[in-house]
């Protein structure tokens, strides 16, 4: 008498695929093949079965084929140009930093400092002192020479609340309006030097 041997675990057919199922999906793909295999069974599948249709067939699969082919190259070619741009930019910009280097390198070989005398002197007594570029007559009085306005010395200004300023060296209080007043004599500026 033979003996069947039981199962240990049922439980083992449940968690594995349906038998029946699968078979049935590989009847149907087998129907459906592709490839060489597809290509003559579609051939000859509903239609007439000719030589004719054949080449019809496989020659619209050729097109398909050589399509894919020059895709492909297309792409191929688009991607090397795509790195040789690249590769292009890069070179440039490194290029383009070592010509920057250079430069750099080359302009802090020259000194940064004034090359003009510190002072120049004129026949007339007045002065320019190029470091500060102040300009100053023989009266004493001293301009900006990049600007062309009279230079005060912002050590000597104290400024007003009311937008007016005391020149301590002076002794010229500007008012708001522009109007300048002495302030060891109390007169205008402008009446000082009309009376003188």
């Amino acid at each position: 008498m033979s003996s069947i041997t039981p199962v240990a675990n049922a439980a083992l057919f449940n968690k594995g695929s349906n038998w029946l199922a699968d078979t049935m999906t590989a009847i149907k793909n087998s129907n459906n093949a592709g490839g060489l295999m597809g290509m003559l069974s579609a051939a000859a599948a509903g239609n007439d079965g000719s030589v004719n249709t054949f080449l019809n067939n496989s020659a619209a699969t050729a097109n398909a084929f050589a399509t894919i082919s020059q895709s492909s190259v297309t792409n191929s070619s688009a991607l090397i140009a795509q790195m040789a741009s690249q590769n292009l930019q890069t070179q440039n910009a490194q290029k383009l930093q070592d010509a920057m280097n250079a430069l750099s390198a080359t302009q802090n070989m020259v000194p940064k400092k004034n090359t003009l005398d510190p002072i120049i002197y004129f026949a007339d007594g007045s002065t320019i002192d190029t470091n500060s570029n102040i300009m100053t007559q023989a009266d004493g009085t001293q301009y900006d020479v990049t600007t062309g306005t009279k230079y005060v010395d912002p050590a000597s200004i104290i400024q007003m609340a009311n937008g007016a300023y005391l020149d301590t060296k002076n002794n010229i209080l500007t008012m708001s309006d522009g109007t300048k007043i002495d302030t060891v004599t109390g007169l205008k500026v402008s009446q000082l030097s009309k009376t003188v």
